[in-house]
């Protein structure tokens, strides 16, 4: 298997992406809320605007820490 030298701009924001469709399945099986109101309203978040921030590094957690520091902060609203 050949080791990946540089990771491209696009393949970074690929991964932010799939990491979101993660988190808000998690979302979803643990508030009980469609899809569609989830993805809208973790986007629109401090969270949401946190794991598009490469310099985070917010997306190297799991979606569990993610969906978690989601829930805390809808709680301090």
């Amino acid at each position: 298997m050949e080791k990946l030298k540089d990771v491209t701009e696009e393949q970074k924001k690929f991964a932010v992406d799939a990491m979101v469709a993660l988190v808000v399945e998690e979302l979803a099986n643990v508030l009980k809320l469609d899809y569609t109101t989830i993805l809208k309203n973790f986007v629109a978040s401090k969270t949401g605007a946190l794991l598009y921030d490469e310099s985070s590094k917010l997306w190297w957690n799991g979606p569990s820490y993610i969906a978690d520091m989601y829930i805390k902060e809808c709680r301090n609203i």
